[in-house]
């Protein structure tokens, strides 16, 4: 974080000093690699470049990006409370960087598992778990806004990287395309590790890595079920949607559009989104987009064959597709107090390991090429019920702490 964003922090942050200041809701995969690979993904799709791949195959890649990337979250808060936050990400600048020359390699399918999967998975979770930990400890009345502010970093360099990608992939083919790509993550990767400034000694977080007991906790049930059954629309949306706009007689180009797109509105909805977190309650505006995401893939992403009718989709559900990431934090927080948030967020983490290494699998799983512009319907369908239902378990949770809270106040005027 640079030197100036800090000090415009830091009357914000000296407001309450005494308090602990919470973890970063932020995981890794959103955005930057994880947008661009859905660029890859289409040109695996219609490219026979590793013979013994299958479709499945490439969709677990994908998966493997978001599944490494969580589960590496306890390692690397074991190393951020033994060595500081800049330790995990200086082992993960030079990992990314080495799962893209890898990749460039790969002759075979299995290659491209560890490659482009496992090591850029595993490096994605070193550089951004400690590094997202960082942007709360500047602020406190507006932590949402600044999170969605920062989230939307992401979009603007998913925004280039998609458009980056799909020019190299057609100008200089795949190999290269990734060596080059592994070049610019590493000096800016490098940079940004380097200028990152932390709280830690001043505030000395709690950073165990697991409190399992929390799990007995009704609310933290519904938190992690929130997680786990929306992560399975979320993955089928972002990695689905380029590849869609092939089904529907698209470009490569307009394929990499979509995903741009796509990026273009996390970068604008993101802050909006931490605005009205702040101002009209965390647990009723996640549940709300939750809700509307999953009415949006019915209403607009399943009747779109004309390209221009999926960008609008593509804008508006890139600001709200991930509420997750930008969401569980904060609603953390809430539930279970800033003393055990670091542990919680390693269970939440974990949470939705499966989701994010299946969902994409489920979608091709799903997918029907002989319907021909509909053959994502059953994918589409299973993901716009993924977040209905997500936002239902959101429902339950706000009516239970509302139940909750009458029930204390209702306590305290008795006694």
């Amino acid at each position: 974080m640079a030197e100036g964003i800090v000090a415009s922090a830091q009357d914000q942050s000296k407001e309450d000093a005494s308090r602990p200041s919470i973890q970063s809701p932020a995981p890794p995969p959103d955005g930057g690699y994880g947008w661009s690979y859905s660029v890859y993904l289409a040109y695996y799709l219609s490219h026979d470049i590793f013979p013994d791949g299958r479709s499945i195959d490439f969709a677990f890649i994908g998966g493997f990006n978001f599944a490494f990337a969580l589960l590496v979250a306890p390692f690397a808060t074991l190393l951020m409370r033994l060595f500081g936050v800049r330790a995990p990400m200086f082992i993960g600048v030079v990992l990314l960087p080495s799962g893209f020359i890898g990749a460039s390699f790969a002759t075979r399918i299995w290659h491209l598992y560890l490659s482009q999967g496992v090591c850029i998975g595993l490096a994605v979770g070193l550089i951004y778990i400690p590094a997202t930990a960082v942007i709360p400890q500047w602020f406190l009345k507006k932590r949402s806004l600044a999170n969605g502010i920062c989230s939307a970093g992401s979009g603007i360099g998913g925004l280039i990287v998609c458009f980056a990608t799909e020019g190299m992939l057609r100008s200089l083919g795949l190999v290269w395309a990734l060596r080059i790509t592994a070049v610019v993550v590493f000096f800016v990767n490098l940079v940004a590790t380097l200028l990152i400034r932390s709280r830690n000694e001043e505030i000395k977080p709690d950073l165990r890595m697991f409190n399992f007991h929390l799990l007995s906790d009704y609310h933290v049930q519904l938190l992690l079920s929130w997680s786990f059954v929306m992560m399975f629309g979320y993955i089928t949306l972002m990695f689905s949607l380029s590849d869609y706009a092939l089904a529907i007689g698209r470009s490569g180009s307009d394929s990499a559009t979509v995903a741009a797109i796509l990026n273009l509105g996390a970068a604008c909805g993101r802050p909006l989104i931490g605005y009205t977190s702040d101002r009209y309650g965390r647990v009723e505006v996640a549940g709300i987009l939750t809700f509307v995401c999953g009415i949006l893939v019915f209403v607009l992403w399943m009747p779109a064959t004309l390209f221009s009718v999926l960008l609008v989709f593509a804008f508006i559900s890139g600001g709200i597709l991930g509420i997750f990431w930008a969401a569980i934090g904060p609603l953390a927080a809430d539930i279970v107090g800033l003393k055990e948030l670091p542990a919680f967020l390693s269970i939440a983490w974990l949470s939705v390991v499966l989701p994010t290494a299946f969902a994409e699998v489920i979608a091709l799983e799903l997918r029907r090429p002989e319907f021909g512009k509909r053959s994502y319907l059953y994918a589409q369908t299973f993901a716009g019920l993924s977040y209905i239902a997500a936002s239902l378990i959101l429902l339950e949770l706000w009516r239970s702490r509302r139940a909750t809270a009458k029930r204390l106040e209702s306590d305290s005027e008795s006694s």
